[in-house]
């Protein structure tokens, strides 16, 4: 049981930072060249999407490795 819960954890963990990776940057260079880095928006589609989606396998990663400690 611990080996499958270990690889389910490796498949999330590999999710979660393709997530992480995938989603913009709010401010770039262009605030450090005299560009507007106070500007406010809110997500919209792919991109709110994907904001959930990054939440939801943190929280079961943080899921898996507790249980994985309870199975041990």
């Amino acid at each position: 049981m611990k080996n499958i819960l270990t690889l389910i954890q490796v498949g999330v963990s590999v999710l979660l930072i393709v997530s992480i990776l995938l989603q913009q940057q709010g401010v770039g260079l262009g605030a450090t060249f005299g560009g507007d880095g106070n500007s406010f928006r809110t997500k919209r589609g792919l991109e709110k999407g994907l904001f959930y989606f990054t939440i939801v396998l943190a929280t079961l990663f943080l899921g898996v490795g507790l249980a994985i400690i309870i199975v041990s």
